[in-house]
């Protein structure tokens, strides 16, 4: 490999990661930023350069076009293409890596555009092209999806011989002052929060309205929060690679707050779909509103608190029952005082480098399409306390249960 990554994306998430790879210059030996907007490529390797002596190149590209991606990846010639842009453009994506036969990275699975539904369906069936181009494709690479699910794999490898029960759990506890944002990306993000609740048990998915289910967890260096079960997309894959499962679940915390004045745009169609008419112009409302909101990415400054994601885990070792409680704590200030960046871009940038970075190394090697619980965990999870992600394990009670309502 000659050590050239090609970042995909010039959001908050891109920012993070792109910081990180120039921080480890013994790897990444060059680093080209590429989006639709070259400005926002431009600032930030700019900020970037402002403070650390490092050369990021920059470009433009159409990541919905497989013709002009192809092309960069061409021009650039990459080791990996680091895909930070929408899930939306996952799939134009991974065939352009197929045609030029580079590896692939990235942090969210595929969702269409124009149905409030994500799955790996469809990459996971790029499998055998992946295999043919002697490539390899990994997907999921941030923190939920990422994190968790080699969080999970450690516990399969080290800390257990049966699993049964996994509940993975996300709060963010940070507050940037505003009446009503969203930390990443307000499309995906309210049509996450908004969607149908799904959790697997005793082999099968069981749905719930939105945000119908409850509990409060206490969250180390946090507190007590709200916590809602959501579906999340880890679930599919761990349920598929992590053998004896029994029960996945997914929660994530909101306050009152955030909740009340999503269910008031969704009540008046603002987090529609499909396109609508306004004064003979067409829109899609949640496109709309998503103008109307704070940019994730101008969050940073201003935001506060700490984040924590983690994973609680049960299951059998050497006969006797275990619950652990791994997780990291993250806090906004020094998240942005590191990558002008707030803490949930930092949660899911950092570990996208790192897998960019296992790859290169060699410590991940495959062909094929993959998710983190695949591999061995161990490297990443090293590199998770050296990279500015470290985690702990508490050993649980495995009588000890929270109360779902």
């Amino acid at each position: 490999m000659n050590g050239t990554v090609l970042i995909i994306g010039a959001g908050g998430v891109s920012r993070v990661a792109t910081t990180k790879c120039a921080m480890n210059t013994d790897i990444f030996k060059k680093i080209v930023l590429a989006s639709r907007t070259k400005a926002k490529c431009d600032e930030i390797a700019n900020d970037i350069k402002n403070r650390q002596h490092v050369e990021i190149q920059t470009a433009k590209v159409d990541a919905d076009s497989v013709e002009e991606l192809t092309a960069l990846i061409e021009k650039v010639k990459p080791d990996i293409v680091l895909n930070l842009a929408l899930p939306y453009q996952d799939l134009t994506i991974m065939d352009a890596c197929i045609k030029t036969k580079t590896h692939y990275i990235d942090t969210a699975n595929y969702e269409h555009p124009d149905v409030a539904k994500f799955e790996y369906k469809l990459q996971w069936e790029k499998d055998e092209a992946f295999k043919k181009a002697a490539i390899l494709g990994l997907l999921g690479s941030g923190f939920d999806p990422g994190v968790t699910n080699v969080f999970c794999a450690y516990a399969a490898q080290n800390l257990f011989d049966e699993i049964h029960e996994i509940d993975i759990l996300d709060c963010n506890a940070g507050d940037h002052g505003y009446p009503f944002a969203t930390n990443f990306n307000p499309e995906i993000n309210l049509r996450e929060v908004s969607a149908k609740g799904r959790y697997w048990e005793e082999g099968k998915w069981i749905e719930t309205e939105p945000v119908a289910v409850k509990m409060v967890w206490d969250y180390p260096k946090v507190g007590p929060k709200d916590s809602y079960l959501l579906y999340h997309e880890e679930l599919e894959s761990l349920v598929k690679n992590i053998k004896g499962l029994k029960r996945i679940r997914f929660f994530m915390t909101f306050g009152q707050s955030y909740l009340t004045h999503m269910k008031c745009l969704e009540n008046v169609g603002m987090l529609g779909i499909n396109e609508v008419e306004h004064n003979g112009v067409k829109i899609v409302p949640i496109q709309f509103l998503k103008t109307l909101l704070p940019d994730p990415a101008s969050l940073g400054a201003r935001t506060k608190g700490k984040t924590n994601i983690g994973c609680v885990i049960s299951g059998l070792k050497e006969g006797k029952r275990r619950k652990v409680y791994i997780y990291n704590v993250c806090d906004h200030e020094e998240c942005y005082k590191e990558t002008l960046a707030q803490a949930v871009s930092y949660t899911t940038g950092v570990p996208a480098m790192i897998g960019t970075k296992l790859v290169m190394e060699g410590k991940w090697s495959a062909h094929g399409v993959f998710n983190m619980e695949d591999f061995d965990a161990k490297p990443f999870m090293d590199e998770l306390n050296k990279q500015g992600l470290p985690w702990e394990i508490i050993e649980m009670n495995p009588d000890e249960s929270f109360e779902v309502k």
